[in-house]
Protein backbone atom coordinates (compact mmCIF):
# COMPACT_ATOMS: atom_id res chain seq x y z
CA UNK A 1 0.00 0.00 0.00
CA UNK A 2 1.42 3.12 -0.69
CA UNK A 3 -0.24 6.81 -0.04
CA UNK A 4 0.45 9.73 -1.53
CA UNK A 5 0.34 13.23 -0.78
CA UNK A 6 1.13 16.27 -3.02
CA UNK A 7 2.09 19.88 -2.34
CA UNK A 8 3.47 22.90 -3.78
CA UNK A 9 0.10 23.78 -6.36
CA UNK A 10 -0.82 27.88 -6.29
CA UNK A 11 -1.43 30.47 -8.34
CA UNK A 12 1.27 31.45 -10.16
CA UNK A 13 1.51 34.33 -13.14
CA UNK A 14 2.47 32.86 -16.64
CA UNK A 15 6.22 32.93 -16.81
CA UNK A 16 6.43 31.79 -13.64
CA UNK A 17 7.84 28.26 -11.53
CA UNK A 18 6.39 26.12 -9.25
CA UNK A 19 8.29 22.91 -7.31
CA UNK A 20 5.78 20.08 -6.61
CA UNK A 21 6.23 17.70 -4.31
CA UNK A 22 4.90 14.55 -3.56
CA UNK A 23 5.88 12.05 -0.32
CA UNK A 24 4.95 9.03 -0.06
CA UNK A 25 4.20 6.51 2.32
CA UNK A 26 5.25 2.69 2.25
CA UNK A 27 8.53 0.50 2.20
CA UNK A 28 8.82 -0.15 -1.08
CA UNK A 29 8.68 3.27 -2.62
CA UNK A 30 11.86 2.74 -5.18
CA UNK A 31 9.86 0.08 -6.56
CA UNK A 32 7.63 2.10 -8.26
CA UNK A 33 7.86 4.37 -11.16
CA UNK A 34 6.50 7.75 -10.32
CA UNK A 35 4.57 9.92 -12.35
CA UNK A 36 2.73 13.28 -12.30
CA UNK A 37 -0.62 13.82 -14.44
CA UNK A 38 -2.53 16.73 -14.71
CA UNK A 39 -6.36 17.21 -15.65
CA UNK A 40 -7.43 20.51 -16.08
CA UNK A 41 -11.34 21.16 -16.70
CA UNK A 42 -13.36 19.01 -19.17
CA UNK A 43 -10.32 17.53 -19.77
CA UNK A 44 -8.65 13.91 -19.42
CA UNK A 45 -6.79 13.02 -17.22
CA UNK A 46 -3.20 13.42 -19.22
CA UNK A 47 0.37 12.08 -17.95
CA UNK A 48 2.56 14.52 -17.51
CA UNK A 49 6.32 13.23 -16.77
CA UNK A 50 7.38 10.24 -15.41
CA UNK A 51 10.02 8.62 -13.83
CA UNK A 52 10.96 5.27 -13.64
CA UNK A 53 12.99 3.32 -11.55
CA UNK A 54 16.04 3.06 -13.71
CA UNK A 55 15.45 7.05 -12.78
CA UNK A 56 15.25 7.12 -16.69
CA UNK A 57 12.29 9.88 -17.47
CA UNK A 58 9.44 10.53 -19.54
CA UNK A 59 7.61 13.51 -20.74
CA UNK A 60 4.61 14.91 -22.33
CA UNK A 61 5.45 16.84 -25.62
CA UNK A 62 3.43 19.59 -24.22
CA UNK A 63 6.08 20.29 -21.80
CA UNK A 64 9.24 19.26 -22.59
CA UNK A 65 11.76 21.66 -21.67
CA UNK A 66 9.78 23.21 -19.01
CA UNK A 67 9.36 20.61 -16.93
CA UNK A 68 11.77 18.05 -14.83
CA UNK A 69 10.45 15.15 -12.74
CA UNK A 70 13.14 13.77 -10.47
CA UNK A 71 12.86 11.28 -7.24
CA UNK A 72 14.64 10.81 -4.05
CA UNK A 73 14.19 7.04 -2.64
CA UNK A 74 15.60 7.93 0.73
CA UNK A 75 12.85 10.67 1.41
CA UNK A 76 10.43 8.64 -0.30
CA UNK A 77 9.43 11.56 -2.58
CA UNK A 78 9.29 12.43 -5.99
CA UNK A 79 9.20 16.53 -7.66
CA UNK A 80 8.05 17.89 -10.41
CA UNK A 81 9.75 21.51 -11.29
CA UNK A 82 7.32 23.18 -13.59
CA UNK A 83 8.73 26.02 -15.10
CA UNK A 84 8.10 28.94 -18.40
CA UNK A 85 4.86 28.36 -17.12
CA UNK A 86 1.57 29.10 -19.56
CA UNK A 87 -1.92 29.32 -19.10
CA UNK A 88 -2.85 25.74 -20.81
CA UNK A 89 -0.71 24.35 -18.04
CA UNK A 90 -3.72 25.24 -15.42
CA UNK A 91 -4.52 21.92 -13.86
CA UNK A 92 -4.70 19.55 -11.27
CA UNK A 93 -1.77 17.89 -10.77
CA UNK A 94 -1.55 14.40 -9.47
CA UNK A 95 0.94 12.19 -8.28
CA UNK A 96 1.45 8.40 -8.99
CA UNK A 97 2.77 5.46 -8.35
CA UNK A 98 2.91 2.23 -10.42
CA UNK A 99 4.49 -1.01 -9.64
CA UNK A 100 5.16 -3.02 -13.36
CA UNK A 101 4.89 -6.13 -10.95
CA UNK A 102 2.00 -6.00 -9.51
CA UNK A 103 0.34 -3.82 -12.04
CA UNK A 104 -1.23 -1.59 -9.01
CA UNK A 105 -1.26 2.08 -9.00
CA UNK A 106 -2.02 4.60 -6.35
CA UNK A 107 -3.08 8.50 -6.88
CA UNK A 108 -2.57 11.23 -4.46
CA UNK A 109 -5.80 13.93 -4.04
CA UNK A 110 -3.89 16.13 -6.48
CA UNK A 111 -2.96 19.90 -5.67
CA UNK A 112 -4.11 22.51 -8.10
CA UNK A 113 -1.89 24.59 -10.19
CA UNK A 114 -3.42 27.86 -11.56
CA UNK A 115 -1.33 29.77 -14.16
CA UNK A 116 -3.04 33.68 -15.25
CA UNK A 117 -2.38 35.53 -18.39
Amino acid sequence: QVQLVESGGGLVQAGGSLRLSCAASGRTFSSYAMGWFRQAPGKERELVARVRRDRTTVYADSVKGRFTVSRDNYEKAVYLEIGSLKPEDTAVYYCNAFSAVTRREYWGQGTQVTVSS
